[in-house]
């Protein structure tokens, strides 16, 4: 992995405790405890976010840019994602939200759920092709498109070759300004996402998309919605701004929803990184060959459970199938067999293992053997005391020299109460010498 990989999943180490909480949870072994914090190994990371949602002390935060970056451009436009509209109590039109990003000074709004519904209808197009490996797996979700670069090289052939929604809706927005304003230069405009999670984040920093990287900035959902809950308010009785989204494109925020827009029966949805895992688990070992289909999401719930959100996703989910009632099925024109260039990820996925001990390939065999001979003899209860999540990692990380034995506190225990019991006995064995050189003594002075 890339050293210069930047990540939006950081630590405040002051308020870290070193709890292990965060060490147990991340799906990757990407954290390990020394000196009593948490320290982020940047090359396991894939920014999933699971130790933000998880801290108990709030040590683990998503970096992104400030609200105010608005006045950054002469014409910003927000790229609002779909969980947005299900952060809002009794939200029974979008428009509301529409027309409040513009009141925070947005010049314009394009929304990305009107770019899945795009993404959707090309889908349904791609899986019915006789050259393409199944089942096909959704790259939507940044997390779990690295988490396959890293850990699946047999899979990176199976990812969806198209850019997600947020790309292609940053395209049509950058375009369509233009048309509507040939006056303006490339600086002026801002094409601004509003982003649930830090994956996506950390996707548009380290410029996944390449050349057409459209996005200049992007913001948090939670940043927004406390934004929104004042200027919604004041202007409950004027016209609203319409929708370009309907009920495929709104459905992409939760669990399944770009699952169903395939109109097809053949597919899979798992939502959860360690679910995810278990399912990428099984396409590998080519236990899943039956479906067309997987769509996986790194947050439970789907990115309504991204860690830059507000609502429960569980409650979100509620509020959008409320809102759907009232939108129609999809209002954008349906995907052709001509797709834009511009739509499709020509970046390939590469394979980059985190996990490789060493580019020699008889060092790396003799590390693995040692890592092995190392295990036998831990407890393999992984417990975390050590600073590492398993006994294995533990192991590991001897061999690689970022940590002793003598961190195992279940072997320390264990030699420590051997060394009572074997001084206990001593103490025992010399005090019933000590009493029979009294005896002795006494002995000798009688006669």
């Amino acid at each position: 992995m890339a050293v210069s990989y930047k990540h939006s999943v950081s630590l405040e180490t002051e308020k870290c405790k070193g709890c292990t909480t965060c060490l147990k949870r991340c799906p990757t072994e990407a954290i390990r405890i020394r000196d009593g914090r948490a320290v982020i190994r940047a090359d396991r990371c894939i920014d999933c976010g699971e130790c933000i949602k998880v801290c108990p002390y709030k040590a683990k935060k998503a970096t992104h840019d400030p609200l105010c970056c608005i006045g950054d451009y002469k014409y910003p436009v927000a790229l609002p994602a779909p969980s947005l509209y299900g952060q809002f109590d009794r939200l029974d039109n979008i428009g509301y939200i529409i027309r409040g990003l513009k009141d925070l000074g947005f010049s314009d709004v394009f929304e990305v759920a009107s770019a899945a519904e795009l993404v959707s209808a090309y889908t349904r197009l791609y899986i019915k092709r006789e050259d393409v490996k199944k089942p096909v797996i959704s790259s939507a979700c940044p997390a779990i498109v690295r988490m396959i670069s890293t850990n699946y090289p047999c899979l990176l052939d199976q990812v969806m070759p198209i850019l997600p929604p947020m790309d292609i809706a940053a395209y049509l927005a950058r375009k369509k300004v233009k048309e509507l304003h040939p006056e303006l230069k490339d600086e002026d405009i801002g094409i601004i996402f509003i982003s649930p999670c830090p994956a996506k984040v950390s996707y548009v920093k380290n410029d996944f998309a390449g050349e057409r990287n459209y996005i200049d900035a992007t913001i948090s959902v939670r940043d927004v919605y406390f934004a929104l809950l004042d200027v919604m308010k004041k202007r409950e009785d004027e016209p609203l701004e319409a929708t370009e989204a309907g009920i495929i494109g709104i459905s992409w925020a939760t669990a399944g929803g770009e699952s169903t827009a395939i109109f097809n029966t053949s597919y899979l949805a798992a939502d959860g990184i360690e679910n995810c895992i278990r399912v990428l688990d099984q396409i590998d070992n080519s236990e899943i060959t039956d479906l067309e289909f997987v769509e996986l999401n790194a947050c439970d719930g789907g990115c309504v459970g991204g860690a830059m959100t507000v609502t429960n996703p569980f409650i979100a989910q509620a509020r959008l199938q409320a809102l759907k009632r009232y939108l129609p099925v999809s209002p954008n024109r349906p995907a052709s067999e001509w797709i834009p260039e511009e739509f499709f990820n020509k970046n390939i996925i590469e394979y980059n293992p985190y996990n490789l001990l060493s580019d020699d390939k008889n060092e790396a065999h003799r590390m693995m053997n040692e890592i092995q001979n190392i295990a036998k003899n831990l407890p393999m209860i992984d417990c975390g005391s050590c600073g590492a999540p398993t006994c294995m990692a533990f192991a590991e990380d001897i061999v690689k020299g970022e940590t002793t034995a003598d961190e195992c506190t279940v072997i320390m225990r264990m030699l420590f109460h051997e060394y009572l019991k074997q001084h206990k006995d001593e103490a025992a064995l010399n005090k019933i010498r000590g009493k029979r050189g009294m005896e002795t003594k006494t002995e000798d002075k009688k006669e």
